[in-house]
């Protein structure tokens, strides 16, 4: 809801604005009118030239700025007019001083001071015998429990009808004064008094009807801070409508009145303004805080009440400014602004229903286990519907007040250039928008992995590798399209931006030729499906480990130790993947001379059926053992060979357990035995010595005796 929020602010600006170019338009007509001569015939008019715009809706609004200062003219109207009410005012306050007077002041003070006396003495007698009576009535046995009843009264009978019993009461007492201007201004006391208690305590009784459950926090804070803001701005508003009566106006003149009036006015919406700003959110919090038995029945109510509690303040304060701006205008047409405030107001709560309606009713659709491009196409529908609302929320308020945006649009030169370029700008943003909910949702669907495990459909790692690539790219190539189709609208000229942008993009692919070789390079790399994320490779560079990531440059190995590789895809030539469909787990084992074939054959078969039953390592092969049988014999031995075939990766642990299990069988038997590897021995020239065959050995043999020189350099004799 925060950008609905947005919407409505700025609908009410265009409001107001619109409503001044109205108001600043009437009196040039008006003078233009009176300035015609009655008895001259109705001229031809000639037909003004077609405007021609140019530059897009940039250029239009460019255009257009000089017109609408011509326009509002604030200088040569709202100005001058109260310039001239000073003036009038000044004149009637020095009629005022140096008019002769029939009384003497002291009898004139003697009025007010009577009067004054009057109300207040019969306020405080009110207030305190009906503070006592509220006092008396609240230890009764049906109002202790009742505390919301306790507090309205402590409202209505010491101050709502105190203020209303001693106005009439002293309005009674000024009958038998004469008229004075002490008399005029005690009865306006009086009068504006009155009417803010009355007020004020109207407003706190309803507000004490809430104060139950969670909303107690904040009836309190309101019933701290808004008694006293409340009273002035009764008060301020009661004397500004006392002020513009006959009686006042003959006794102070009527332009004084209607100043002080204005400004009394004003300062009354100012502070209203305040007190709304600053009572927003407890306000806001009566509204939506419900009990949760009544929350859970109705969720749409609480949703559009939530929805309100957080917008209710919008329409009071634009009929504050409403009447704000009609004051400063030297108050004409107040009741068709108070009309076009209200209906204004009607529109405003009628649009936050509806929009919640839509919202209740695209919100069951998003929680149903559908099809996810229904459930996006709808969120997609939603959003334009929502458009669509600010759009008909805008064309209505501009009726009311008098301007039309459709019209404006239809019939004006500038307004069709600014619509056909505001619609073009919406096309554009709509089909961007559709294009990539399309593809952005088909990509995620093939990257999704299935609910199923045991389902045969898996994204294949070719797949998990190319398509988030292709989805940046994609959704760059429609940023810009849509960049650039959006600023041709807005009346920019692209085609230095485009002549430039190639000439750039040339100019970096003479200078970065390694890079370009390397984007080339991995861009077959990748659609050869050569690497893929997962995989175990090698490279001729002497690089190995699990492919990380690939970007559109480089790729992202992690070795064995856990270290990260980025090598570009300039620098590979050649690729050893160990991670592609099967491996295998080849054997070779030597055993002694006098071990029995058979036997040894047998002990290998029954390793491999050990492994093959062994429900972790059977999920890593893919057939059983191959014994290849007696591969070769040498002089140490002779040598049996076998071979699993395995997942990829697969290998390594059944090799080990293959070893650990034969190892196990061959220590159990006492027809195989390993062979151990000897070294070779060749006789020597001098003196029938044996020498090993290794020419580095320095080491001189034992005079006299055959000698047998191992590999960690000891000697044994032969």
């Amino acid at each position: 809801m925060p950008n609905f929020k947005s919407v409505l602010l700025l609908c009410l600006t265009l409001c107001v604005a619109s409503f001044n170019v109205l108001a600043a338009d009437a009196p040039a007509a008006s003078t233009a009118q009176s300035a015609a001569p009655a008895d001259s015939a109705p001229a031809a008019v000639p037909a003004k030239p077609e405007i021609l715009v140019k530059g897009g809706l940039l250029g239009v609004i460019s255009s257009s700025i000089d017109s609408v200062q011509d326009k509002l003219d604030l200088d040569g109207n709202l100005f001058d007019s109260w310039r001239l009410r000073a003036d009038r005012a000044a004149d009637e306050l020095d009629t005022l001083v140096n008019k002769p007077l029939a009384r003497t002041p002291w009898s004139i003070t003697s009025d007010f001071l009577i009067l004054s006396v009057v109300w207040m003495g019969a306020f405080v007698l009110l207030n305190r015998v009906a503070t006592f009576m509220v006092s008396r009535m609240s230890r009764h046995r049906l109002l202790v429990r009742r505390e919301r009843t306790r507090g309205v009264l402590g409202y209505i009978l010491p101050f709502t009808i105190a203020a209303l019993i001693c106005l009439p009461l002293t309005l009674y007492v000024s009958h038998f004064m004469s008229p004075s201007i002490g008399r005029a201004l005690a009865l306006c006391l009086a009068y504006s008094t009155s009417s803010g208690i009355f007020s004020t305590s109207v407003l706190l009784s309803v507000i004490v009807l809430f104060n139950s459950g969670h909303k107690r926090t904040a009836v309190r804070i309101i019933r701290g801070y808004a008694p006293h803001p409340l009273f002035i701005i009764g008060f301020l508003a009661a004397l500004s409508d006392a002020l513009t009566s006959p009686q006042i106006s003959r006794q102070f003149g009527g332009n004084v009145t209607t100043s002080v009036a204005a400004f009394t006015g004003l300062m009354a919406s100012v502070m209203f303004c305040m007190v709304v700003i600053r009572m927003r959110r407890p306000v806001a919090h009566l509204i939506r805080n419900r009990p949760l038995s009544a929350r859970l029945a109705r969720p749409a109510l609480q949703q559009t009440l939530k929805i309100f509690s957080s917008l209710w303040h919008l329409p009071i304060l634009l009929m504050i400014l409403v009447s704000a701006v009609n004051l400063i205008g030297a108050g004409e047409d107040s009741q068709e602004a108070l009309r076009c405030a209200l209906l204004t107001t009607v529109l405003l709560i009628g649009t936050v229903f509806l929009s919640t309606l839509f919202q209740h009713m695209f919100k069951p659709a998003q929680a149903r286990t559908g099809s996810v491009y229904r459930e996006r196409l709808l969120s997609l529908l939603h959003a334009v519907l929502r458009i669509a609302l600010a759009v008909g929320f805008i064309e209505v308020l501009g009726r009311i007040w008098g301007f039309s945006p459709f019209e404006f649009a239809q019939r004006n030169a500038l307004g069709k250039v600014i619509s056909d370029s505001l619609s073009s700008i919406g096309l554009i943003f709509l089909v961007t928008w559709l294009l990539w909910v399309v593809m952005d949702t088909a990509i995620q669907e093939a990257l999704k992995p299935p609910t199923n495990s045991r389902s045969s459909r898996q994204p294949s790692t070719r797949v998990k590798t190319i398509l988030p690539l292709l989805r940046n790219a994609m959704k760059i190539i429609l940023v810009v399209i849509c960049t650039i189709t959006t600023m041709a609208n807005l009346g920019i000229n692209v085609a230095p931006l485009l002549a430039g942008a190639g000439v750039v993009g040339l100019a970096i692919g003479f200078g970065s030729q390694q890079l370009v070789q390397d984007v080339i390079t991995g861009l077959f790399i990748i659609i050869e499906d050569t690497i893929s994320i997962g995989d175990w490779v090698v490279l001729d560079s002497g690089h190995a480990g699990t492919v990380e990531s690939l970007t559109i440059r480089t790729l992202r190995l992690r070795d064995g130790k856990g270290f990260v590789h980025s090598v570009p895809f300039g620098q590979i030539k050649a690729v050893t993947n160990q991670s592609r469909q099967f491996a295998y787990a080849f054997f070779s084992f030597q055993f002694t001379y006098d071990s029995d074939v058979d036997c040894a054959t047998s002990l290998i078969r029954e390793a491999g059926q050990a492994i093959s039953d062994d429900f972790l390592l059977a999920s890593k092969l893919q057939g059983p053992l191959e014994v290849f049988g007696l591969d070769r014999m040498d002089m140490n031995g002779i040598v049996i060979t076998a071979q699993f075939r395995t997942s990829s990766g697969g290998q390594y642990a059944v090799s080990r357990a293959f070893n650990d299990k034969l190892k196990r069988l061959v220590d159990k038997s006492t027809d195989v035995r390993f062979a151990q590897t000897y070294p070779q021995l060749v006789m020597s020239p001098h003196n029938g010595q044996m020498l090993p065959m290794d020419e580095d050995d320095e080491r001189q043999p034992l005079p006299g005796k055959a000698s047998v020189v191992n590999k960690d350099g000891s000697e044994s004799p032969v």
